[in-house]
């Protein structure tokens, strides 16, 4: 909860503010779409990303191509970013993945994943986010 306090303040790096990042993150999500992974839910944040996927190859490697991809674009463009790279790393080590139980957690998991713009305070209405599956939800209903 901490963390999450600390995320939604908009702490640490929120190069993903940036909209050429941000659609570079999306882009990359929707990539392997279908092929390594069924994406089902996900939220480019300023400072973190929520991604909700059925994976159909293991997980480490999902997330490292994502994070390799869009970590090197970062660091080609931190100066327009307007970011400082200590270390030449733009994406933490590790990532936090969970189980999901059933439909029920399945379904919860999707709404915080959509409120988090909101809960954030970057947007009223979760459709109104840019990097945000429920934008797309939106469109097709």
């Amino acid at each position: 909860q901490r963390i999450e306090a600390w995320l939604d303040a908009g702490m640490g790096c929120c190069a993903l503010r940036h909209p050429r990042l941000a659609a570079l993150m999306q882009n990359t999500l929707w990539y392997f779409d279908g092929s390594r992974y069924r994406l089902l839910a996900w939220c480019v944040m300023p400072n973190h990303v929520h991604v909700l996927i059925e994976q159909q190859a293991l997980l480490s490697k999902i997330v490292q191509s994502w994070k390799s991809y869009t970590g090197r674009w970062a660091l080609a463009h931190a100066a327009e970013l307007g970011i400082s790279v200590p270390g030449k790393r733009f994406w933490m080590r590790d990532y936090w993945d969970r189980y999901i139980r059933d439909q029920h957690h399945l379904n919860a998991v999707i709404a915080y994943i959509h409120k988090n713009p909101v809960k954030a305070g970057l947007c009223k209405n979760q459709h109104e986010w840019m990097w945000s599956s429920a934008r797309y939800r939106q469109e097709m209903a």
